[in-house]
């Protein structure tokens, strides 16, 4: 998604847009396990994971599709406000096969994610939610004064492709109470939202977003609608760069917005919607240490071997009513404890995300300082007070090949420049029909989900 690219998922030919629920496949959700903690030690809970609505199959009750490549059905979803409203009614939305269709499986604490997935159809991607105890509601996540830690394996992700793992201000129903035409709710992954105000949601609000629908490539398109929320980036990486950012927006919720309020960068107005599209990301190689992270023990962090990640929200007095004030980071490999790096930005030198080091580098990089104008980490602590969704995910970047993250960009920029050179990968690189063709078995890890207060994860 995201710092810089609109996030584009090459989706299975089964992408859905209703959202009754159908009746032709059965809907299994794959289990997975987490861990609450506290000083005293963790508790294991039991969870599920559900993929996203956009992935699934659709259909009108009796095998018709109503989404059928990257178009609609004329007949059962007209591209009209009418059309948008009928769809809802005329269509269902089917269970998923999770792995044989979308490469997607679990074992105890572990979530692999497979990137390409060959089969009756060929699935590119997928994005899945955390769902809690009920499997009727996403697990909620209150991270104010906590900690976040996960195990990662990125080692097969190569350049072009983000293993992403972040957190979205979704409904914890998915929309199902406050909409009459989502039946799905999130048991089938419905109300997925973003800080780009993704155009591919192909049903959102009870509606299909039908209106002004362009195919964008085999498999998807963009409508008039966007879906806005605020996104907090935990880990977005490949195996030669990462990221990690919060972005900020000025609505509450999912948000369904068109015009001016998408930001869309095609009207000019990336500024000027609801939403901070650029972030302020923490992005080591980025912000001049090339050697902390990558492929290879000469790295100080290795993205050949699993590590751990630990992830803590700090207040301003450390209690859980104070305002959000830092992000930090530090990781555990091989059983050793590697701190974040530091780096120098300006005249300052920063190992977290703060308010101070967001608008330093945002004025260093001659970046224009959004997150600022829209409430910084403040705002976002209020976010976390009213709970985030889980969102992980494996991409491929249809908009600019993912250089934002792992190459020189602007690609006609100098490198030299402050915040240009982003990674090692070429600007020739990320292509998705080259990513896809050659790296098909390419796979993301998430495992050993933890949360509980600072301190309480891990024993490094």
């Amino acid at each position: 998604m995201k710092t810089i690219a609109m996030y584009a998922l090459t989706l299975s030919p089964f992408a859905a847009v209703g959202q009754k629920v159908g009746t032709l496949q059965t809907e299994e959700h794959p289990a997975l396990t987490m861990q609450t903690c506290t000083k005293r030690g963790c508790t294991t809970e039991d969870k599920s994971v559900v993929i996203d609505a956009n992935w699934r199959w659709t259909e009108d009750g009796k095998g018709t599709n109503c989404y059928d490549g990257n178009l609609w059905n004329d007949e059962l979803c007209p591209t009209t406000q009418a059309g948008a409203e009928a769809c809802g009614e005329n269509c269902t939305v089917e269970g998923a096969s999770y792995e044989s269709t979308y490469g997607i499986s679990a074992s105890g604490s572990a979530l692999k994610l497979g990137f390409v997935t060959s089969g009756a159809n060929t699935n590119v991607g997928s994005r899945s939610y955390l769902l809690d105890e009920s499997t009727s509601k996403y697990e909620m996540f209150y991270l104010k004064n906590r900690e976040f830690t996960l195990d990662v394996d990125v080692s097969t992700l190569p350049c072009g492709l983000n293993g992403a793992l972040y957190f979205v201000e979704m409904a914890e129903d998915g929309g199902l109470s406050e909409f009459e035409n989502n039946n799905a709710g999130a048991a089938y992954g419905t109300g997925y939202c973003d800080a780009q105000c993704p155009h591919d949601i192909k049903y959102m609000n009870g509606e299909a977003n039908v209106i002004d629908w362009v195919p964008t490539s085999a498999n998807s398109g963009t409508g008039h609608y966007g879906s806005c929320c605020t996104e907090l980036d935990i880990w977005e990486a490949n195996s030669i760069s990462h990221a990690t950012t919060p972005h900020v927006c000025t609505v509450e919720g999912q948000t369904r917005c068109e015009g001016t309020d998408c930001g869309d960068n095609a009207s000019g107005d990336r500024y000027n919607g609801v939403c901070d599209k650029d972030g302020c990301d923490f992005a080591p190689f980025r912000l001049g240490n090339q050697t902390y992270y990558g492929p290879g023990d000469e790295f100080v962090l290795d993205s050949t071997k699993p590590f751990t990640l630990v992830t803590q929200f700090i207040t301003t007095d450390g209690t859980d009513s104070g305002d959000l004030a830092e992000i930090r980071r530090f990781y555990v490999q091989d059983g050793k404890t590697i701190e974040n790096p530091t780096v120098t930005v300006g005249d300052n030198a920063y190992d977290s995300i703060t308010d101070q080091f967001c608008a330093e580098q945002k004025s260093v990089f001659g970046d224009t300082d959004d997150f600022s104008a829209k409430g910084g980490l403040k705002a976002m602590g209020e976010v976390l007070d009213r709970g985030l969704v889980l969102v992980m995910s494996i991409w491929d970047d249809y908009d600019v090949n993912m250089l934002w993250l792992d190459s020189t960009y602007p690609t006609d920029a100098d490198p030299s420049t402050p915040g240009v050179y982003r990674g090692t990968c070429s600007t020739d690189s990320g292509v998705p029909a080259d990513v896809e063709s050659e790296n098909p078995n390419a796979y993301v890890t998430y495992s050993d989900i933890k949360v509980g207060p600072i301190g309480s994860t891990t024993s490094a």
